[in-house]
């Protein structure tokens, strides 16, 4: 199928902005919880910090799901002629990194709890079953993972966003709009 709007669809628009609005808060709630917190002075208050993060994140598990199927039904807007072959590549493989991310940082997010001794909530309503038991060698594993992959996923979202904004003011294509209204 070949999408001739240029314009995601509204579902697929809502789920990206709401995508992005959790996954820039978790990742700044985890920052905060990780670098600034300790348990030697505040524990419980770092304990709860982590729990947000925890419920909060564990949803972009359910949401990047529904995204892929919904991507992969409706297809996404061809992009500007005016692009490259080279740049359209890039942009492709920056899509598929992302979504990549979005399913490792909660994949390892939960294995890190879990190998730790802790659940994965889901937004205060629910937890994930576990799939891991408490585990200090898999811990000792999945936490730098963890980590080093939420680095390089905030890179990445810094990047998407650069190269929507060079779109929008440099370029002045649609690429930016196409995320952000619909045809009349």
């Amino acid at each position: 199928m070949k999408n001739t709007s240029q314009y995601y669809t509204r579902t697929a628009q809502m789920l990206h902005w709401l995508m992005a609005a959790i996954f820039i808060a978790a990742w700044c709630i985890g920052f905060y919880s990780g670098n600034f917190l300790s348990y030697d002075v505040d524990g419980s208050f770092k304990g709860q910090v982590i729990t947000l993060h925890k419920n909060i994140a564990t949803t972009i598990l359910f949401l990047v799901m529904i995204r892929i199927f919904w991507r992969y039904t409706h297809p996404v807007p061809a992009l500007p002629d005016s692009m490259s072959p080279l740049m359209k590549t890039f942009a492709h493989l920056g899509h598929f990194a992302l979504y990549l991310m979005l399913l490792a940082l909660p994949i390892t997010g939960c294995l890190f709890s879990w190998s730790a001794g802790h659940p994965a909530p889901v937004l205060y309503l629910f937890e994930i079953p576990r799939l891991v038991q408490d585990d200090p060698d898999l811990l000792a594993i999945v936490k730098p993972v963890h980590i080093y992959l939420s680095w390089f996923a905030g890179l990445l979202v810094i990047g998407h966003i650069a190269a929507a904004l060079k779109h929008h003011f440099i370029d002045k294509d649609n690429i930016l709009r196409s995320m952000t209204r619909q045809a009349k």
